[in-house]
């Protein structure tokens, strides 16, 4: 079998191949054999039948396992000759297939690029400072104290104002008739909170209690339901209390209302540790990103197109999938992919050439997944998530791809940790680290 490579630009590459008549003819005979000698066919004994009679019933059959096989042979002895490693399935050509004359065809694919480790030491990479403050502390006191406050009404008369919780009766109507969803009782709006379409938070203000009015108002042209985008809608509210929050007072009879403390301080302390456990996390989990983003940086590597595409279509499907749970109609998310099309490219770009780097150290150091260290995940994670070890075996056993995605986050778990151990970290306050 002959054949010829030509470089088609970047990683592209196509084989050009021939493959002699003989070899033709005799795949041709060996497939029309198998086929007669298990062929049942009426008037003839199992295996009897007339070869003429198996090609005018299997001729088209036939064809196309001749071709599978003739492609797939001689399409893995061109690459075994050229050293090729192709990153994507073959465009196959062909004109036509006879039995007895050459068959030619084309195969046209990316290949694997060139991993060249520059520089994997020693990479310079900035690390935000943990800083658990007392502010931050008090914070998030505060939020659990509103989250269990009282509403009372104030005391003071007065009209509503911006910052203040309206207890409020609306009904809302587009060209006279009920909007659906429009219209509530005792619905307590946190003026800021930006909840209503616009105007309708400052609408209210200057109301006194028990005052009514009508706010006439305009959906935005984008919002999320499209039957009323842009329309005219009319609100009567009715306005039937000022409120505030009353926070109850920050002592141990409060702080033994909560799980797992029973003074103050104790809770400051419970606080202190769970904040100090996200954000080392988080500053871990930026870290991890930054230093994965300069690996790439310091050793280019030129990506697959065909790698990149299926990424990318990945990336929007799955950002899709999020989005529409979240609410997100059809035609938004067709805007919202268009406006961040570019970024979509870029992260996928970033995806191959950091899983390329990282499988070519891993292999440089020894760093690749074990059998040991897969089957020790496997068990903490049935511990921690109370499933049986047995069933979570069988279900990646069941899944190659399933066991591929899980060494391969091992893996690069190794790998960050060595390019951490070995690179040179600037440790920075929030606001001065350079956005990643």
């Amino acid at each position: 079998m002959k054949n010829s490579l030509e470089n088609t630009g970047g990683l592209g590459r196509k084989l050009t191949i021939k493959v002699p008549a003989e070899k033709v003819s005799s795949t041709f005979d060996r497939v029309y054999k198998g086929i007669k000698k298990n062929a049942n066919i009426k008037g003839f004994r199992k295996g009897k039948a007339p070869l003429q009679t198996i090609k005018s019933l299997y001729s088209d059959r036939v064809k196309q396992d001749v071709l599978e096989d003739l492609i797939s042979e001689a399409y893995s002895h061109a690459l075994g000759e050229h050293s090729l490693r192709p990153v994507s399935p073959p465009q196959i050509n062909f004109d036509k297939l006879e039995e007895i004359e050459d068959f030619h065809f084309t195969a046209e694919f990316e290949i694997r690029p060139e991993i060249v480790l520059k520089k994997i030491e020693n990479l310079k990479v900035e690390k935000e400072k943990l800083d658990v403050t007392e502010e931050k502390i008090d914070s998030i006191i505060l939020q659990i104290r509103e989250s269990r406050a009282n509403l009372v009404p104030i005391i003071e008369i007065r009209p509503a104002q911006a910052g203040d919780i309206v207890d409020i009766d609306f009904i809302g109507t587009i060209d006279g008739k009920p909007l659906e969803g429009g219209s509530m009782r005792d619905y307590k709006l946190h003026w800021g909170s930006n909840s209503f379409i616009p105007g309708f938070e400052s609408g209210i203000e200057g109301m006194s209690v028990g005052a009514k009015k009508e706010l006439q108002l305009k959906f935005p042209d984008d919002y999320g339901q499209k039957e009323i985008a842009g329309k005219q809608v009319v609100f009567d509210v009715t306005l039937k209390s000022i409120l505030k929050k009353d926070l109850a007072e920050l002592n141990d009879e409060f702080v033994k209302t909560l799980d797992g403390c029973n003074t103050a301080e104790e809770l400051r302390e419970l606080i202190r540790k769970d904040v100090t456990q996200q954000e080392t996390k988080r500053i871990n989990e930026d870290l991890r990103a930054r230093i994965l983003h300069e690996l790439v940086k310091e050793n280019p590597i030129e990506v697959p197109k065909a790698m990149q595409n299926q990424q990318k279509e990945f990336l929007i499907q799955d950002t899709e999938k999020r989005m529409k749970q979240q609410g997100m109609n059809a035609s938004d998310y067709e805007l919202y992919k268009n406006k961040w099309d570019k970024d979509f490219s870029e992260t996928a770009a970033f995806m191959i050439q950091s899983s390329f780097l990282v499988e070519a150290l891993a292999e440089k150091n020894k760093l690749a997944a074990t059998k040991e260290e897969f089957n020790e995940r496997l068990e903490n994670y049935a511990k921690q998530s109370h499933i049986d070890i047995a069933k979570l075996r069988e279900f990646y056993n069941a899944n190659h791809e399933r066991q591929h995605q899980m060494k391969y986050q091992i893996t690069e778990e190794k790998v960050v940790e060595y390019l951490i151990k070995h690179a040179d970290i600037k440790e920075l306050p929030a606001d001065k680290l350079t956005k990643a």
